[in-house]
């Protein structure tokens, strides 16, 4: 591939990744005053002419009932506590904290595709992932520092997204792009709608127009992200996702005035050296069959920013291929 090519993958990763930290910045405002389950609720509610419309538009001739129910229904489950537990986790600690301990989902791809997509994982690849979660160690430093729900949300998210994510990764070539979108969206509207009597409060406009501003950039953004991996190679728009700490650390100092501390900085530099690592090894010829990292392409999915694999797929509809 022409260097030019793999140059304008990273620059739309990297605006991508701008987008979706602006996406987080949003939450948080907005997760100081309501619940995360008020959050989801809408985002949700929100989401629901975008799925409309794809139904309008899919001239695929099946129905909505999915073809791995189990591993559907487990999808569905996930897709709720993750929802509510990534806006908890931006809502209470520190932007670059909570990016600190996502980045350990990749890792958690590499071990959790071993059973689910029957990956081989050698050597190499098992010190790396033992290295990075030591990095998760050093950011909650447990013992030192006190953990909170907010150190716990993020940690389900981790590990919650990085299941989602291969549990995709495994039906996605059987499944309809609108069921994997619907039954998420469908039971986090459902879900959230339970519990909101109990939590609601009054939303003004200019807050519901944000709930819009934050599906707006969470759809750009993984647009965008369709657009990066079509240019580049994976090896090199991969990593690119790392560049959100970056933006944390500048939106977090600016706007919420959060300084990252030494732990913070150290543990998630050594997160971030783990998960490039796997992701040069996962790229090389034959290191791997399945890929499960570089080909899971995006961040954790949540309803007001759905998988940008999905969305890539029905942006492809009618020519016959799936990249999940």
């Amino acid at each position: 591939m022409h260097p030019s090519h793999n140059l304008k993958g990273a620059l739309l990763a990297l605006l991508s990744m701008g987008l979706f930290a602006t996406h987080d910045v949003v939450v948080k405002y907005l997760g100081a005053i309501y619940t995360p389950f008020q959050i989801v609720f809408f985002g949700a509610l929100l989401g629901f002419p975008i799925v409309t419309f794809l139904l309008m538009t899919d001239d695929e001739e099946d129905n909505l009932r999915p073809h791995h129910p189990w591993w559907m229904a487990l999808r569905t489950g996930l897709s709720v506590v993750i929802g509510a537990s990534a806006f908890y986790a931006f809502s209470s600690l520190p932007l670059a904290e909570v990016y600190a301990i996502l980045f350990a989902s990749p890792l958690l791809i590499t071990v959790l595709a071993i059973p689910i997509l029957g990956e081989q994982v050698r050597l190499r690849r098992w010190a790396a992932v033992i290295v990075g979660l030591a990095g998760v160690l050093v950011v909650l430093r447990p013992g030192q520092s006190p953990l909170t729900l907010g150190h716990f949300a993020a940690l389900t998210v981790a590990v919650s997204g990085a299941l989602n994510s291969v549990i995709v990764r495994k039906i996605g070539a059987d499944e309809r792009s609108v069921v994997l979108m619907l039954y998420p969206m469908f039971a986090s509207f459902f879900v959230m709608g339970l519990i909101l009597p109990w939590v609601y409060r009054p939303m003004p406009v200019t807050h519901l127009g944000l709930m819009a501003v934050i599906s707006v950039l969470g759809l750009t953004a993984g647009y965008l992200l369709i657009l990066a991996y079509k240019a580049g190679e994976a090896v090199v728009v991969a990593p690119m996702q790392y560049s959100q700490i970056l933006w944390a650390t500048v939106y977090g100092y600016l706007l919420f005035g959060e300084r990252i501390d030494r732990a913070t900085m150290l543990g998630a530099g050594i997160i971030i050296a783990s998960g490039l690592y796997i992701v040069f090894r996962e790229s090389r010829l034959g290191a791997s069959g399945n890929r499960p990292v570089t080909r899971t392409r995006g961040r954790t999915e949540t309803v007001t920013a759905p998988r940008s694999s999905i969305l890539q797929r029905v942006l492809r509809r009618g020519s016959g291929e799936a990249d999940l």
